[in-house]
């Protein structure tokens, strides 16, 4: 069964929601394939439900309250783009950049492709030259 396209935009709202913002890994294997083929927006790549629950507890540890609001989603066929604004409190190291304690945010462009119910492949790119500045700041 193929899903319809409000679906897939719902189900991509709810892997931010759930998996991003909560933290939930129960929450990984209902949305996303065993094999998961998952790049990110800070440059990781992970394969497998299991390496990609790890790299998102490795973000929740350094950006406590994170926070993806999706500011754009459109969809067509099997394939869902979002444009989404990341944000945290820098309180552990992120890029090799030791904690700031400061509130952080960068854009990024998001493609999740889709096989009946579940996602197959994400592919984020972020804006990270504004991030790496804000980390990199001086305190004032």
């Amino acid at each position: 069964m193929v899903m319809g396209i409000e679906t897939q935009k719902d189900q991509v709202r709810r892997f931010y929601r759930e998996i991003w913002e909560r933290g939930d890994h129960a929450v990984i294997a209902q949305l996303v394939v065993p094999d998961f083929n998952f790049r990110g927006s800070l440059g990781t790549q992970t394969r497998g439900q299991a390496q990609f629950g790890n790299y998102v507890d490795q973000v929740r540890r350094a950006l406590d309250e994170y926070a993806c609001e999706i500011e754009d989603l459109l969809a067509e066929n099997n394939q869902v783009f979002a444009r989404v604004l990341f944000t945290g409190i820098h309180n552990g190291t992120l890029l090799g950049f030791p904690a700031t304690g400061r509130q952080v945010s960068w854009h990024g462009a998001a493609l999740f492709t889709f096989e009946n119910d579940l996602i197959t492949r994400l592919w984020v790119l972020g804006d990270l030259t504004t991030l790496r500045g804000q980390l990199a700041e001086p305190h004032r």
